[in-house]
């Protein structure tokens, strides 16, 4: 049974008005666990004493691959006290995606943080499989490169869906390796460009991806909607009541 989880970047002004506030919102709806992308300048005392109190888990954090190579071993710490172990490279700028360097990097930085008792996960975009190294996509390529112990997947299967590949084909194709799914929907726009929308209301085959993510053995799945096209409150809201009535008809999904 999958555990249900928040990317709080899909509320992140309000979480960046009312960091206290919103946390317990979050908890209050029925998410279990949150992945940070900032902290908004909170200690990790004050983290960790209100995830606490709303019962909430940190299931990971988004850490920008710069802050990754120049100071790991902080964001490691600070993570470890609020009671996450899972640091995940959250996006690339065109300016960083030289492949053979980041894959490189990946291996040193998977290794620090095996040394210390975190895990290493990548976050993928679009781009990692529109882009190709050969004949296959530099997502294939990266896996393939940084050793299963050194690099987990945190598979976003929105994105895999925009680029046109089968999402419950690579969580397939990467269980045991693959602790964290984010189920996210998605619509195109009249000129081709992708709308994230409430779960239910895209083109992503939303109960395949959980049934093949529960079935392959992840932990957690995580929502997120990158833009929000009412309040983001409602629409996690929103996702939550599509989540609920999925799982009363026997989804494999713990709320």
């Amino acid at each position: 049974m999958l555990k249900l989880g928040l990317q709080l970047y899909t509320v992140r002004e309000e979480m960046e008005k009312d960091f206290e506030g919103t946390l317990k919102k979050v908890a209050e709806l029925g998410y279990m666990g949150v992945e940070f992308h900032t902290f908004f300048g909170r200690s990790s005392a004050e983290v960790k004493k209100l995830l606490d109190e709303n019962g909430l888990v940190a299931i990971g954090t988004h850490t920008p691959y710069d802050r990754m190579q120049n100071a790991l071993d902080e964001e490691i710490a600070y993570n470890k006290e609020i009671g996450n172990s899972s640091l995940i490279v959250p996006y690339l700028g065109e300016e960083q995606r030289k492949w053979d360097e980041v894959f490189d990097n990946l291996k040193r930085i998977g290794e620090k943080c095996a040394a210390q008792g975190a895990t290493l996960l990548y976050h993928n975009h679009d781009f990692e499989f529109t882009e190709t190294r050969g004949e296959e996509t530099v997502f294939d390529a990266m896996y393939e490169a940084v050793p299963a112990d050194l690099l987990k997947v945190e598979l976003d299967t929105c994105w895999v869906y925009f680029a046109g590949y089968d999402p419950v084909e690579y969580i397939e194709k990467y269980a045991g390796r693959l602790p964290i799914v984010h189920w996210k929907d998605v619509k195109r726009k009249e000129d081709g460009t992708p709308q994230t929308v409430e779960l239910g209301a895209g083109e992503v085959n939303l109960e395949a991806v959980a049934e093949a993510a529960d079935q392959s053995g992840v932990e957690w799945i995580v929502v997120e909607q990158d833009f929000c096209e009412r309040p983001p409150l409602e629409s996690i809201a929103a996702s939550m009541e599509w989540i609920k009535s999925y799982a009363r008809n026997g989804g494999p999904v713990n709320v």
